[in-house]
């Protein structure tokens, strides 16, 4: 008799949530308890903007949801309990972002992400 797996990451909810910039999609791949680092120009390695459990992370992926801005899912690598994908994103005015994320994930949710940022100025 072999021990059950734990639930596997859903990357198609991932890549689903992502392209069509559903937060409610996204935010179901959260564990309650999750944190998320964000690195940017603005919030620098030493000081990350650190959104800790889903009602901060949802509020941020409302928020980005929101915007005139079309996402892609570029790649995506799952590995036991750690994820890591790129997400590439433009702007009607053709602004892009690359984002960056390594995940940590107990029981197929994310519980820890780390999220670099990078966009056009």
């Amino acid at each position: 008799m072999g021990t059950a797996a734990s639930p596997a990451f859903d990357t198609e909810t991932l890549r689903r949530g992502t392209e069509q910039a559903n937060a409610a999609t996204l935010l179901s791949l959260y564990a309650d308890d999750a944190e998320m680092r964000v690195v940017d120009r603005n919030t620098q390695p030493s000081h990350p903007k650190v959104l800790h459990g889903r009602a901060e992370i949802g509020e941020m992926l409302e928020e980005v949801c929101s915007r005139d801005m079309r996402h892609k899912l570029e790649q995506c690598v799952v590995q036991g309990d750690h994820v890591a994908y790129t997400e590439s994103c433009e702007y009607p005015d053709g602004v892009r972002v690359l984002a960056s994320s390594m995940i940590s994930l107990r029981d197929g949710k994310i519980v820890d992400q780390t999220l670099v940022q990078a966009w056009d100025e």
